[in-house]
């Protein structure tokens, strides 16, 4: 049992991360000498590396919302984990933990889709960056995680 809880721990920290490493990276389009994230779009030329803050549509303000969000949900997740690691009565199971890290996923999956949609794909060789390939991962494995607590129940 507790092998399955360290491993739940890691799983859990491992989505933290790729949470955080996505939302603050700067490759969520990339394209020549352009990279866009959610914050910042920049061009790399002769003169240097030179960023402009992101546009205010309120489509990219909904994607920084909703991974914001999903960062927050996730982090209060792995806290009511620890606390309900401690406190929980024996057998009982990990709903809040749960339903926190499945809102987690409905949020980093909306940011996702949403970025997918309305993306301007000014160049034709705009591709996708790492960090959106991370906030897809991060997706399943959070929805994963989040059914993973609501199976799981406490023993001693």
């Amino acid at each position: 049992m507790l092998l399955i809880l360290l491993g739940v721990l890691i799983l859990h920290l491992i989505i933290l991360i790729l949470l955080i490493v996505s939302t603050a990276a700067s490759a969520w389009s990339v394209g020549g000498q352009r990279s866009r994230d959610l914050w910042y779009n920049c061009v790399t030329d002769n003169a240097g590396y030179h960023c402009s803050p992101a546009s205010s549509d309120d489509w990219i303000q909904a994607v920084q919302a909703l991974m914001i969000l999903s960062i927050l949900f996730c982090f209060f997740s792995l806290i009511a984990f620890l606390f309900q690691l401690f406190k929980l009565v024996k057998g009982g199971r990990f709903f809040f933990t749960a339903i926190f890290q499945i809102l987690a996923s409905v949020f980093v999956m909306c940011g996702a889709i949403i970025y997918t949609v309305m993306s301007p794909d000014d160049r034709p060789r705009t591709e996708f960056g790492y960090a959106y390939v991370l906030a897809w991962v991060a997706f399943p494995l959070c929805l994963i995680s989040g059914l993973i607590y609501i199976v799981l129940r406490k023993k001693e």
